[in-house]
C-alpha cells in the first residue's frame, strides 16, 4: 500500500499480500516517518520513535490495530515494576507511542480503511490522560545529580592530566585520546557547553573579544550546535571566555594534540577522524570518578552546574 510524502495512504487497487500484518506495519511506519520528516523533526528522533514502536509490538505480540488500554498498562507496569525505568523515560515512551496511535487512527491518513479491509478492524488511540504519566514540573533531574565541589573539580582535572603522563610514559598510543578528553573536560567546564555542543566545536568558532583583549584569539566561542527546539535547526549562541587558563589549554591542544588526530577544522576529532561519541567521553569520565571515589551523582552535565564557592 503506497504512502505519499506526508504519510497518507493512497489506494491503487487490491493486491494479495503474502504477510499482510507485517507488511501493513511496515507501511504504517514508513508513512509515519514521512509525516514526522515533514514536521522537520530530527532524523535521530524519528528513528528512535520508530524503534520504540517496533519494541512495543515485539513485547506485546500485538499489531497496532489490536492494541487496547489494557495492553498499554501491562507494558508500562512491567517497565516500572520489574525493569525500574525512570519516570521521565516512561513518559517519553508513552508520548512517542501516543503520537503513533494518533497518526494511524486519524481518518485523514486512511489507515482505518486499510485495516478494515484487511483485518476487519481499525486502529484507535489507546493512550489517554488516565493511563499515561503527566509532565507536571519543569525540572525532573535525579536528586542525586549535583555539581562538582571546587576541590573535586581540581582533583578531577589533575587526575586527567596525570593519566596522560602515565599513558605516555608507557609509550602506548592511548595518550593522545586521553589528552583530548582531558581538554574536552576543561572546555566543557570553561564554557558551560553541552556534550553535543562540545563535540561539534571547530577551530574557526573562536574569535577575539574586544572587551577582553587579554584572552587573545580565544576570547569568544561561537556555539553552533546548541539544543534545538522541536522542528527547528540547532540553536546558535555566543559564550565569553572567563578563565585566564582557558586560552592556554586550547592553544596547547591545537599545537601538540589536534594536528596529530586530524588535519581538518574539528577541535576534538576521534582517532578515526570522526566526531567523538558521547559514550567514549562518558566512559573515561566515569573511570576517573571511580579512581577518585567521587559521587555517582556526578556526570558530564555536572560541569555545567553551579560550583559552590
Amino acid at each position: 500500500m503506497p504512502v505519499d510524502k506526508s504519510g497518507r495512504v493512497f489506494l491503487v487497487g487490491s493486491v494479495p499480500l503474502l504477510h499482510p500484518e507485517v507488511q501493513t506495519v511496515e507501511e504504517m511506519l514508513e508513512g509515519w516517518r514521512n509525516q514526522q520528516l515533514c514536521r522537520n523533526l530530527d532524523h535521530d528522533t524519528v528513528d528512535g520513535r520508530i524503534g520504540l514502536v517496533r519494541r512495543f509490538i515485539a513485547h506485546t505480540n500485538e499489531f497496532p490495530w489490536s492494541w487496547t488500554p489494557a495492553i498499554v498498562e501491562e507494558f508500562f507496569a512491567d517497565l516500572r515494576g520489574i525493569k525500574g525505568r525512570r519516570q521521565s523515560t516512561i513518559r517519553g515512551y508513552q508520548n512517542g507511542l501516543r503520537l503513533f496511535c494518533s497518526y494511524i487512527a486519524d481518518p485523514d491518513y486512511g489507515w482505518d480503511r486499510v485495516c478494515e479491509q484487511r483485518f476487519g478492524t481499525h486502529p484507535a488511540q489507546v493512550f489517554f490522560a488516565w493511563n499515561t504519566a503527566t509532565h507536571v514540573q519543569d525540572n525532573e533531574q535525579d536528586p542525586e545529580k549535583r555539581p562538582f565541589t571546587k576541590q573535586e573539580l581540581q582533583d578531577f582535572f589533575d587526575h586527567a592530566d596525570d593519566q596522560v603522563t602515565v599513558i605516555a610514559s608507557t609509550k602506548k598510543k592511548g595518550w593522545l585520546p586521553a589528552y583530548r578528553d582531558a581538554v574536552m573536560f576543561k572546555v566543557a567546564y570553561s564554557y558551560g557547553v553541552r556534550f553535543n555542543e562540545l563535540r561539534h566545536l571547530q577551530t574557526v568558532d573562536f574569535s577575539r573579544n574586544p572587551h577582553a583583549p587579554e584572552f587573545g584569539r580565544y576570547g569568544v566561542v561561537k556555539v553552533r550546535y546548541g539544543k534545538a527546539k522541536k522542528g527547528s535547526p540547532p540553536k546558535r549562541r555566543t559564550v565569553l571566555t572567563v578563565f585566564d587558563w582557558t586560552p592556554e589549554i586550547i592553544a596547547d591542544w591545537l599545537t601538540h594534540g589536534q594536528p596529530y588526530l586530524d588535519d581538518g577544522m574539528d577541535l576534538f576529532p576521534s582517532e578515526r577522524g570522526a566526531l567523538v561519541a558521547e559514550r567514549t567521553l562518558l566512559r573515561r569520565f566515569r573511570r576517573y570518578c571511580n579512581d577518585l571515589e567521587l559521587s555517582a551523582g556526578l556526570d558530564l552535565h555536572s560541569f555545567r552546574r553551579f560550583v559552590p564557592a
